[in-house]
Parts: C-alpha cells; sequence; structure tokens
C-alpha cells in the first residue's frame, strides 16, 4: 500500500460539486460562483440555497427559504433549559451538546430522505443561531430576545445577541462573513460530517459530530487565538515584539499559513477591508493598524499570508461579539455547508473506509505465558 501525505495532504477522498479551490491561484468558488462575486452581489440566504441546491434561487424560492429559515428559529423550550442550566461551560461545549439535542424534538428525526434531511438542514440553520445568541444572553443574566422577522439571518443574529438593530454596515459586513465562511471543501469539520453522514446516520449526527471538529483550535479557534494575541500584546510595537518573539521560539503565530492556499486567501482580502472599516467607525482602528503591521512584518520574514481568521478577529470585535463566540459563529456560518455536503453525501452514498498504512510489529508475534513476560 502506498504511504500518502501526512494528514491526507493532497489527497482527493471524493467527488464533489460544492467547493471549488485552487491553492496556487486563491482561487475559491461555490457552485461556480467566485467567492468574490458572492462577497460582491450575494445575501447570506442566496448562499446557502446556492449550496443546498447547485443554483442561485429565483425570487420565489429565495422568499421561501427566508419565510423557513424565520419560521425555524424558536428553539425547544428543553434546550432552553439546558442552555439556562450551563452558563459557565465552554461555548462550543454548549453548543455540540444542544444541536444534538434538537434531534430529540424533531418529529422527522428518524426520516433520512432527502426531501426530510433538507427540511432539517433549514431547522440546524435556523436553531443553531438562536442557540449561541440565547446561551450568551442568559449566561449574561440578560432576558432572551424573540427574533425579528424582518430581519435578515445576519441582522437577526446580532439584534438577537446585543438587543440592539446592527445599522447598515454591520448588518453588511456580518453578513458577507457569514458568506465567507459557509464552506470550505473538504475541511476536517466538513469530511467529519461527510463520514458520519456515509453511515447513513441522521443529519443531526453528522451536523455534531462537525461541531466536534471544528473545536480543536488547529481548526475553528484561530481567531479567537488572534484577537486574545492582539489584545494582551497591547500597542503596535509590543505586539511586533511579541510576534517576533513567537517566531524566534518557532511558534505557530495563529491567523497565519494556510493548507491549501500558497497565496493570500481570497476570503482575507474582504475581511481585511473590513477589519479597517468597522475599526474607525467602532474606535477600534488600532487593532486593525497592528494588525496591518504584524501581517506585513511576518510576510517579510516568513513569507506567509494572512488567512480568514486573521482579519476576522478583529472584525467580530469591532462588531461587539464576545471572543469566545467567535467559534460558535463560525458554526452558525458553516452548517451551510456541513449540511449541503450532508446532502450530497446521501444522494449518491458510499460508505467512507480509507485504509492505514500498517507500521507496528511484525505481523505474527508468537504468544508468551504471562508468567515469562
Amino acid at each position: 500500500m502506498a504511504v500518502t501525505g501526512a494528514g491526507l495532504e493532497g489527497v482527493v477522498a471524493a467527488e464533489s460539486s460544492i467547493c471549488f479551490i485552487d491553492g496556487e491561484e486563491g482561487i475559491l468558488s461555490y457552485q461556480g460562483y467566485n467567492i468574490h462575486t458572492l462577497a460582491d452581489h450575494a445575501t447570506f440566504e442566496e448562499v446557502i440555497y446556492l449550496l443546498w441546491h447547485g443554483k442561485l434561487p429565483d425570487k420565489a424560492e429565495l422568499d421561501g427559504l427566508k419565510k423557513a429559515l424565520i419560521e425555524y428559529r424558536p428553539i425547544p423550550k428543553e434546550v432552553t433549559e439546558f442552555l439556562a442550566s450551563s452558563k459557565k461551560a465552554i461555548p462550543m461545549d454548549v453548543l455540540r451538546t444542544a444541536v444534538s439535542m434538537l434531534s430529540l424534538y424533531d418529529p422527522q428525526a428518524a426520516d433520512n430522505s432527502i426531501e426530510a434531511s433538507t427540511e432539517k438542514a433549514k431547522k440546524l440553520m435556523a436553531q443553531t443561531a438562536t442557540i449561541v445568541t440565547t446561551f450568551d444572553r442568559l449566561r449574561n443574566g440578560k432576558p432572551v430576545i424573540d427574533g425579528d422577522p424582518s430581519l435578515s439571518t445576519a441582522a437577526n443574529f446580532l439584534y438577537t445577541l446585543t438587543g440592539k438593530k446592527p445599522d447598515d454596515v454591520m448588518q453588511h459586513v456580518f453578513d458577507v462573513a457569514l458568506i465567507l465562511h459557509a464552506d470550505h471543501e473538504f475541511n476536517a469539520s466538513t469530511f467529519a460530517a461527510r463520514v458520519t453522514a456515509a453511515t447513513l446516520s441522521d443529519i443531526y449526527s453528522a451536523a455534531t459530530s462537525a461541531i466536534g471538529a471544528l473545536k480543536g483550535p488547529l481548526h475553528g479557534g484561530a481567531n479567537e487565538a488572534v484577537i486574545r494575541m492582539l489584545l494582551a500584546a497591547g500597542d503596535e510595537t509590543k505586539a511586533l515584539d511579541h510576534v517576533r518573539e513567537m517566531l524566534n521560539t518557532k511558534q505557530k503565530v495563529p491567523g497565519f499559513g494556510h493548507r491549501v492556499y500558497r497565496t493570500e486567501d481570497p476570503r482575507a482580502t474582504h475581511l481585511r477591508a473590513f477589519s479597517e472599516q468597522l475599526g474607525r467607525s467602532t474606535g477600534h482602528l488600532d487593532l486593525y493598524l497592528t494588525s496591518k503591521k504584524i501581517e506585513e512584518t511576518i510576510k517579510q520574514l516568513k513569507g506567509l499570508n494572512a488567512n480568514v481568521d486573521f482579519y476576522s478577529a478583529s472584525t467580530y470585535y469591532s462588531l461587539g461579539i464576545p471572543i469566545d463566540l467567535f467559534t460558535p459563529i463560525f458554526a452558525v456560518s458553516r452548517m451551510a455547508g456541513w449540511t449541503a455536503h450532508v446532502l450530497e453525501q446521501y444522494r449518491n452514498n458510499r460508505l467512507i473506509r480509507p485504509r492505514a498504512e500498517y507500521t507496528g510489529a511484525p505481523v505474527g508475534q508468537p504468544w508468551v505465558p504471562i508468567e515469562k513476560r
């Protein structure tokens, strides 16, 4: 058996029509649409539909999806009670458990047909966001805010999280941020979801598997690490000294480099601009300026480019989002991609069962009685 790259690097595991990445050219596209085109023109709801159905929705289709996402926003009271009892828990642990709980109160939970799974995908999209905002309100002793049916997914999230309806700039920035994080081919969490779905387990189980993978600091937690680094370092001079020390001691600087991209992460292009724009309007321009200097320094010293996590950190912070919700928000967005991949797996399923290159002791070891070991 041929030895492959560590971590399955460069290994093609399956065919998919959902997402295309060219790491050498810095291209990311969803169902054939370049991420820059979508960031400039689409709404997050349009992107959800695109990922699931392979085409942009017409007005009736988009209105139908929006209506369903609004209808499914409320979560079961039992899930709310669980959130209230878990105020001191890690948000990603709470989210993982709460998403799994949703299946207990869904009458379609055992129906794995494409039709039922698509409906459950809509519920997951709507209710994952509600779980995150409800948990944050409860743990801070604030009243839970019912969603506003007049607001988009992005605007409603910010409203039910902060209690304030976002202005047009904040709404637009967060909407595009959700688009940028919606899918990224066979990343660890998406692959975990597909492996679970390939056993013909239900979509809630697949989503729970994905959240478990996303929780790991090598996958979903990088932007949280970035903002903590920026805030701990203080001013620009201290931050640059801190980064140089990290490089000198062979530590990984969060938010730089990527397993796929060898040029700029196309998602970082938009988030860099948003970081500056929001920084100016919210009084956090220092975070953007320090980030820009760190980016220039690491590019000069190591030739590494900023990835999606680097500027999403200061962008989310300027939106007033608590730091430990950065990764749960990643899940809110990536649920669109996870569910798209699960639906694709169901449509043409084959159990995912790779092989391993054996490196153990020679086969056929003799048995040694316990008294002689």
